[in-house]
């Protein structure tokens, strides 16, 4: 049995694995309702490791692992800033989204809760966001692809374009047929895995160069600089990375999850569970990048992989230092994180087209079923275009996720937060957040000012906009101030 034989049957089986739920979710999808938003039947168990897989994609394995790799422990800035965002998210907005989806028309879509909450008849709000949802969620959708070719070329030596098809090719599946419910189902099975793989691998690389203070003097022999948090970085590149954190209020494939939660009393429950397997996998993503350098400087011979493209550092280790049918479980782990995510946003593009395009311009009418199966159509159209996007072999993980990332977070977030805590805000308060927001990253992302990341600018001006456009125009009509009102009593009670 060759080297690639126990990583093959447990990559195949893994995916059977995740295809079997998407076929089981498929029984129980019976409406649209439940392919978007999975009826709204979510525990806090499912909610929490749902919103953690979903969110954390390829990158968690191969990007950050890989930054850390090569710059040191002041990579791990991002980290930080992402832990502070996902707790405010958490703390502030999901209890209170959850709340106000139900209380504006039973919103299933993020357009959808806009289009309703700021009785925008025109129907302007529900189109840009639409928009915005998917030119941004293609870019997403083609970071987790490239995550995927590159998990598959560098295991089974594919050449990059098999491995694209390939690794695209069960995530597009079960999404394609179980929707909402398979992605959930499978997010906690994937987010298991990931957390196993975390914990697991930076232990034995630290076991296989020495105990934790010889891998430390190592690293410090190797260069001092790998040990400092503040490595090459002013002030304006430490709020750059704190500023990933800000990402968290406007990205649809989260806050999709605590829309779909049984009620807002199961969110306290999920935001601990949540933050509990976040920062465990991202310290354990940070631990394997950072004592890889370790490791590699102790074994330059075994360096080939990692020389040629640090992002492959988890791959490399988890190869080196396991039993083949163990280190097939764990670059499961890279699958299921790139799976996870790609899957959920397939599925948030797969809803802007249907629910908030082809339902509310094409066809108002259309039966359940009928939505189903359009909503799958575009499932395998968004998988089709995404694949195409990732076709360049030099695109990089990191840097795909970090426009997206950025994209959503100052369109939708400022929009998100304003509009979950404050009733005095308007449709043209928030018209004009959002496309302040997604202007202000779109122009800042080409020219770079000040080298500072496009998300802080983003957010900051778009929040600016709907303070001012909602203030300077007529306030929400009585009906709108009543209905926030009763959700917001709704989510303080107990």
């Amino acid at each position: 049995m060759s080297v690639s034989t126990p990583m093959l049957v447990t990559f195949v089986v893994y995916i059977l694995g995740m295809v079997l739920i998407g076929f089981i979710a498929y029984r129980a999808t019976k409406s649209f309702d439940d392919y978007i938003l999975g009826g709204r039947s979510l525990g806090s168990v499912v909610t929490a490791l749902s919103a953690g897989a979903s969110d954390m994609s390829g990158w968690l394995l191969m990007g950050l692992p890989g930054a850390i790799f090569l710059s040191g422990i002041s990579e791990s800035w991002i980290a930080i800033g992402l832990i502070i965002g996902a707790w405010l998210n958490w703390r502030i907005v999901a209890g209170r989204l959850r709340v106000q989806t139900e209380h504006h028309d039973n919103a299933l879509t993020l357009p959808d809760f806009f289009s309703s909450r700021f009785e925008d008849k025109s129907k302007l709000l529900r189109v840009i966001s639409a928009v915005v949802i998917l030119i941004f969620f293609t870019i997403y959708c083609a970071s987790g692809v490239v995550a995927g070719a590159r998990l598959f070329e560098s295991t089974f030596g594919m050449d990059y374009q098999t491995a694209l098809w390939v690794g695209a090719a069960a995530t597009i599946l079960y999404t394609l047929v179980g929707g909402f419910l398979a992605v959930s189902w499978t997010d906690t099975v994937q987010a298991s895995l990931m957390i196993f793989a975390l914990i697991l691998t930076p232990v034995m690389v630290i076991i296989a160069v020495g105990g934790v203070d010889h891998s430390l003097a190592v690293i410090e022999a190797k260069s001092l600089e790998n040990l400092d948090m503040l490595k090459g970085l002013n002030f304006v590149a430490v709020i750059s990375l704190l500023g990933w954190g800000l990402g968290y209020f406007g990205q649809p494939h989260i806050l999709a999850r605590f829309m779909a939660a049984d009620s807002h009393h199961t969110i306290r429950n999920a935001r601990r569970i949540s933050m509990t397997w976040m920062i465990l996998c991202l310290g354990g993503a940070v631990a394997v990048g950072f004592f890889g350098i370790a490791y590699f400087q102790n074994h330059p011979d075994q360096a080939a992989g990692v020389s040629q493209n640090g992002e492959r550092v988890f791959i490399e280790l988890a190869r080196i230092l396991f039993n083949p049918w163990i280190a097939g479980i764990l670059l499961s782990a890279i699958l299921a994180a790139v799976m996870s995510t790609l899957s959920c946003q397939l599925l948030v593009c797969s809803s802007a087209l249907t629910e908030d395009l082809y339902k509310g311009f094409l066809r108002k009418n259309a039966s359940q079923k009928e939505l189903v199966w359009i909503g799958r159509l575009m499932v395998l159209v968004i998988a089709l275009i995404a694949i195409a996007l990732a076709a360049n072999p030099e695109n990089r993980v990191l840097g795909l996720v970090s426009y997206a990332w950025a994209g959503f977070g100052a369109a939708f977030g400022p929009v998100v937060l304003f509009g979950v805590c404050w009733k005095r805000m308007t449709r043209n308060g928030a018209l004009a957040g959002m496309v302040i927001g997604a202007l202000t990253v779109l122009l800042w992302k080409d020219y770079g000012y000040a080298e500072l990341y496009e998300i802080i600018p983003g957010f900051a001006f778009a929040s600016i906009a709907i303070v001012v456009f909602s203030l300077l125009g007529r306030g929400p009509s009585e009906a709108a101030q009543q209905r926030f009102a009763a959700a917001e009593a709704q989510y303080q009670s107990k």
